[in-house]
């Protein structure tokens, strides 16, 4: 009997045990999942308005799944040049899912943009959602291919690198990618000329960037390419990067088992915080996606975007925005504001509040890895730094 009561007992403290387990590695599961969108396809897709004085930018997005600073950040600096058409072109016209946490129509979809007979200056590969040689979505990759010429500039960002190399056209040229994947992806595809320890690489008019936050680097470099040195520096004004140039130099360090523990102790002793982005009319693109990347890896309980009436808000330049969830149906840690606060801080007073309006504010993911220091100490920070591929 004594010995029943024990094995009783034991199963009760394994299941506890694993139990807790599970629940502690949410931040992970939540990190790893891509969301997809579930509600009906009923927007208004506005046709969009092509100036054929200006050039052209094209950035791929997958409705599968697309990294989200991959494409906002170009987004926003090519736009705010003011000298470009800035158009993200999908297979379908459908809500693409933005990891993390954020929904966003395409303003074309290929079959669409095949027919205005628009000829694109430059095309952006943000990371989509496959991740091997083996996933890789054949539409996308001879769409790509069918719309390169020599004449084209084409920016790999990040771990775009495995739809860049898959299309042949980086081959014998030099590519890049997060340091985190570089061997891994090597390993898939031979034939480019795989270089490390740089945030851009340039082989004539083939671009391609080290991981997520180098999508600066890269996009500020072909701007510079484009429309010259006095243009880059006015983009790079509005968003207070933090170098005179952009900064070539990179160490390719690839997050290894101390980062991993850091993690672990993160996730199990720390707390893993609810946050939520709020969305609104005008976003600054780039600001979202800067915070909804860099608090994504930190390994939250959850991160989701969020607007007032639960609709689709539109952006800065004109991107439909759609959240992620409704705002009053969780509750919150934190709500981060990108502007506006004045008017609506009474709705939220449960929740800390986190603004980036101050007038001393600099770099976006600067002001980001500040506060993750603060709340989980230099070393933490120093991980999502790692993640970011930001050195």
């Amino acid at each position: 009997m004594k010995n029943k009561k024990m094995f009783y007992l034991t199963l009760i403290l394994v299941n506890l045990i694993l139990i807790l387990i599970f629940e502690g590695c949410r931040p992970v599961r939540e990190f790893m999942t891509w969301k997809k969108y579930n509600g009906a396809n009923e927007f208004e897709y506005k046709k969009l308005n092509v100036d054929k004085s200006k050039k052209t930018v094209l950035i791929i997005a997958d409705n599968e799944g697309t990294e989200i600073f991959d494409l906002l950040a170009p987004f926003y600096l090519f736009n705010a040049t003011e000298k470009a058409n800035v158009i993200i072109v999908a297979q379908k016209k459908y809500p693409v899912i933005l990891r993390k946490g954020l929904f966003i129509l395409p303003q074309m979809s290929f079959s669409e943009f095949d027919s205005a007979q628009i000829t694109p200056d430059v095309i952006v590969i943000p990371n989509l959602s496959a991740m091997t040689a083996k996933e890789q979505n054949p539409e996308i990759v001879n769409w790509i291919k069918k719309h390169y010429t020599t004449s084209v500039k084409m920016l790999s960002v990040c771990d775009g690198a495995l739809t860049a190399a898959a299309t042949g056209i980086f081959d014998n040229k030099f590519l890049t990618t997060h340091a985190s994947d570089y061997d891994d992806i090597k390993r898939q595809f031979a034939r480019p000329n795989w270089i490390k320890d740089t945030s851009v690489t340039q082989s004539d008019n083939l671009y391609s960037t080290a991981g997520v936050s180098n999508a600066v680097e890269g996009s500020l470099t072909v701007i510079k390419d484009l429309f010259g040195i006095e243009t880059m520096l006015m983009v790079k004004a509005k968003i207070k990067y933090p170098h005179a140039m952009p900064l070539l130099d990179h160490k390719s360090l690839a997050v290894g088992f101390r980062q991993k523990l850091s993690i672990g102790k993160k996730i199990f002793f720390k707390g893993n915080r609810r946050i939520g982005v709020l969305l609104q009319d005008s976003t600054n693109e780039f600001e979202l996606a800067a915070v909804l990347d860099t608090y994504n890896r930190s390994f939250p309980k959850w991160i989701e975007s969020y607007s007032f009436n639960n609709m689709p808000v539109t952006s800065m330049h004109g991107l439909v925005l759609i959240p992620t969830a409704e705002l009053w149906a969780k509750d919150l840690d934190e709500i981060h504001i990108l502007n506006g606060y004045n008017h609506i801080s009474d709705k939220f007073k449960s929740f800390d509040v986190v603004t980036y309006d101050s007038p001393g504010q600099g770099y976006i993911i600067n002001t980001c890895l500040i506060r993750i220091e603060k709340q989980y100490g230099v070393k933490f920070k120093n991980v999502v730094k790692l993640l970011l591929d930001y050195n």
